[in-house]
């Protein structure tokens, strides 16, 4: 969607602090001990204090059962979709949690991930999780008006296999949004290897585009595990993924990011 009236800009803002605000109230929750359950729940209630509803729960897609919970809760290996229903064991020190809150806010959406290791982190993790953290900062900064969509792809990919030596998943991306969840362009992390694998790739940001980008860092494989194709999603060799989400509104003086005061949230929570 394209939003260019200061009421639609103020409302799409509005939306995207009701996740910042969800985020910062989970940061001071989350501790070893809880269960997904517990977890979402909490979500929910806070959902509700600050005059929201799920964007996801109950979300359908074609050939997908309606989404189950209110927030995306994937555990470790589980890279995106995790719901409440993917175990009733409590989450425990070392655990690295991706959390992806939606929300619909008078009318507008607000849809972003931040990614917590609960109580302790490992060196491995802490390195992949600083990796997805800086990968979304240096593809926000290419999202200038008239350039290419490709370029957060390059500057993403470069970043994360290049530099860092970790894994992007393929066939997962970011997306357009506004008043709807999801709508185009698709946003891919990965530079395409052939014409049809990403069509919108030499579009342009254009001012007003609201954008919901979100890189998702993998150890060992870019590969989703078969049969992964519907909620949740895990990575092909079951190793350490991460998810990093911002709501990105392209203006002609350069990107906004509307979830400013996500990159404050703690890395390690409880």
């Amino acid at each position: 969607m394209i939003a260019t009236a200061q009421q639609d800009i103020d409302g799409a803002y509005a939306a995207a602090q009701c996740v910042v605000q969800t985020h910062r109230r989970l940061a001071e929750f989350l501790r070893a001990g809880l269960t997904l359950a517990e977890i979402d729940r909490f979500a929910a209630e806070t959902l509700s204090s600050l005059d929201c509803r799920s964007a996801f729960l109950r979300y359908r897609m074609r050939g997908y059962p309606p989404f189950p919970s209110h927030a995306c809760l994937s555990l470790n290996e589980c890279i995106v979709h995790g719901t409440h229903h993917m175990t009733d064991e409590p989450i425990k020190p070392g655990d690295v949690l991706k959390i992806d809150i939606g929300v619909t806010h008078h009318g507008w959406i607000g849809d972003a991930a931040w990614t917590y290791a609960i109580e302790e982190v490992s060196e491995d993790a802490q390195r992949l999780m600083a990796c997805g953290r800086e990968s979304l900062r240096l593809g926000i900064a290419t999202m200038q008006m008239d350039c290419p969509l490709i370029d957060w792809a390059t500057a993403v990919q470069t970043y994360v296999e290049g530099e860092c030596g970790f894994h992007l998943v393929r066939g997962l991306g970011g997306h357009g949004y506004g008043r709807k969840l999801h709508g185009p362009p698709f946003l891919s992390n990965v530079v395409p290897t052939q014409p049809r694998e990403w069509p919108d790739a030499w579009s342009t940001f254009k001012p007003g585009m609201l954008l919901a980008v979100e890189p998702m860092v993998a150890v060992g494989t870019g590969e989703i595990a078969s049969g992964d194709q519907q909620w949740p999603i895990r990575t092909a060799d079951g190793s350490l993924a991460v998810h990093y989400e911002a709501d990105v509104l392209i203006t002609e003086d350069g990107p906004r990011d509307l979830t400013e005061g996500l990159d404050e949230l703690p890395d390690v929570v409880g």
